[in-house]
């Protein structure tokens, strides 16, 4: 799979720019970010609750 070279990201920034606007842009950009953060604390979330659920078990089994 090819990657994502310095000319491609120019160019989606271009268009990014005009479909958004200049003034736009620092939101889009908060939001992106906001999302991304959200997404990560949930794959971490998702990873850490099955681990606690046996560890449940072993408790409840050991008493």
């Amino acid at each position: 799979m090819p990657s994502i070279g310095m000319p491609e990201l120019v160019l989606i920034l271009v268009v990014v720019l005009i479909v958004f606007g200049v003034g736009r842009l620092p939101e889009v950009g908060g939001a992106l970010g906001k999302s991304i953060r959200e997404f990560r604390n949930a794959s971490t979330l998702d990873d850490e609750e099955p681990v606690e659920t046996k560890e449940a078990k072993k408790t409840s089994d050991a008493s």
